[in-house]
C-alpha cells in the first residue's frame, strides 16, 4: 500500500446547514448515509483514510457552496463561520487533516479578507471556489476572469497559496443543450464542461501574464483540458479573435495549473495527462464521499508505474503544493 494524501475530499456542516446542498447527487435511499459521511471527519472517514493509505486529507466544503449562496451578507457570514469550522476539525487532527477555505466571492474585498484571515490566522493551505458564483439574485453569476477580482488575485500570489476550482452546474441560462437529458448534468459531463471552460476564460484573461507564480488546481484529470490543450491552442493560432495573451493554453496548463485523480480512476487517462503535463503536476484525490476511496486508493495502489512518479503522485506533489509537513 502505498502512502498518499488526498486533496479533494468533502465535508459539510449542520450549523450552518450547508449540507442538505448534496443531497440532488444521491439518490433518496442513499442520501442519508452519504449525508452522515459529509458531517463525519474524525469517526468512519478516518478509519477509512487508514484502511488505503492515506495519512493526510485536504478537506473542502461540498459543492456548490458559498457560491451558491446569492445574498451577500449571508455569503459572507457563512464562509466565515465555516472557515473556523474547518479550521477547527483540523485542529483536533492536524497530524491527519488540513483544509481549503471558502470565499464569499460575492464580495470580493470580503472574500480578500476571508483568505487572508483563512491563511494567516487560521492555518488553512489555500482556497476552493465553486465555479462561478451567483451574486445578489440567483440568475446573475460572475466568472473569476471578471475585472472585480484582480486584487483577490493578487493577494492570493502575495500568499503563495493555490485556488482549487471546482466544479459545479452551469447557470439555467447556460444549461440549454442539456435540456432533456438530465442525465448529462453534474459529474457526468456538465462538471467539466463548465469547469474546464472556465479555466480557458482565466487563461484567455491573461490571468497568469500578470501572475506568472499562481496555481490553479482542477480536479478529475484536469476536467477534459488536457485531452484537448493541443487542438485550442491551434485553432486559437489559426483564427485568434482578438486573445491577447503572452503564452499558449498549453504553457499555463504544463506551469500554472496541477490536477488531482479525483473521480477519474482511469489508467489510460493518467498515463495522457502524464505525456501533457508530467508527473510533477499530478496528485491523488478520491473525491469522498462522492466517490469510493477505497476504490480510488485500490486503483492507484495498483497502477503500474515507476516507483518515482507514484511517489510524486501520492504524496509529494502535494507536500509541494501546499506546503504540507
Amino acid at each position: 500500500m502505498i502512502p498518499k494524501i488526498a486533496l479533494e475530499e468533502h465535508f459539510g456542516a449542520s450549523d450552518p446547514d450547508i449540507v442538505q446542498q448534496s443531497a440532488e447527487h444521491f439518490t433518496p435511499e442513499a442520501w442519508p448515509v452519504h449525508r452522515d459521511m459529509l458531517l463525519d471527519v474524525h469517526g468512519k472517514r478516518l478509519a477509512a483514510m487508514d484502511e488505503c493509505g492515506i495519512e493526510r486529507a485536504v478537506l473542502s466544503l461540498l459543492a456548490p457552496g458559498i457560491q451558491s449562496l446569492h445574498d451577500t451578507a449571508q455569503a459572507v457570514d457563512w464562509a466565515r463561520r465555516l472557515n473556523d469550522h474547518a479550521a477547527a476539525l483540523v485542529a483536533e487532527r492536524p497530524d491527519r487533516f488540513s483544509s481549503f477555505c471558502a470565499l464569499p466571492m460575492q464580495d470580493p474585498e470580503a472574500a480578500t479578507e476571508e483568505l487572508t484571515r483563512a491563511v494567516r490566522e487560521l492555518g488553512l493551505v489555500g482556497a476552493l471556489v465553486n465555479g462561478f458564483s451567483q451574486v445578489g439574485d440567483p440568475e446573475t453569476v460572475v466568472y473569476l476572469d471578471d475585472p472585480r477580482y484582480a486584487d483577490f488575485w493578487a493577494r492570493l500570489a502575495e500568499l503563495d497559496v493555490p485556488l482549487y476550482l471546482h466544479p459545479r452546474d452551469p447557470s439555467p441560462a447556460n444549461s440549454q443543450i442539456y435540456q432533456g437529458h438530465p442525465w448529462l448534468m453534474g459529474s457526468a459531463w456538465a462538471f467539466s464542461v463548465e469547469t474546464g471552460t472556465h479555466m480557458l476564460r482565466l487563461m484567455g484573461s491573461g490571468l497568469f501574464d500578470r501572475h506568472p507564480s499562481l496555481t490553479v488546481i482542477l480536479g478529475h484529470l484536469g476536467e477534459l483540458l488536457p485531452f484537448n490543450v493541443w487542438r485550442t491552442d491551434h485553432r486559437v493560432g489559426v483564427a485568434p479573435r482578438g486573445i491577447g495573451i503572452e503564452r499558449s493554453f498549453g504553457h499555463y496548463l504544463r506551469h500554472n495549473v496541477v490536477v488531482t485523480t479525483s473521480g477519474n480512476f482511469r489508467t489510460p487517462a493518467l498515463l495522457n495527462v502524464i505525456q501533457e503535463m508530467g508527473a510533477d503536476r499530478i496528485l491523488f484525490s478520491a473525491d469522498y464521499p462522492f466517490e469510493d476511496m477505497h476504490e480510488a486508493a485500490a486503483w492507484f495502489d495498483g497502477l503500474e508505474l515507476n516507483e518515482g512518479d507514484l511517489a510524486k503522485i501520492a504524496r509529494d506533489n502535494a507536500r509541494r503544493v501546499l506546503r504540507l509537513p
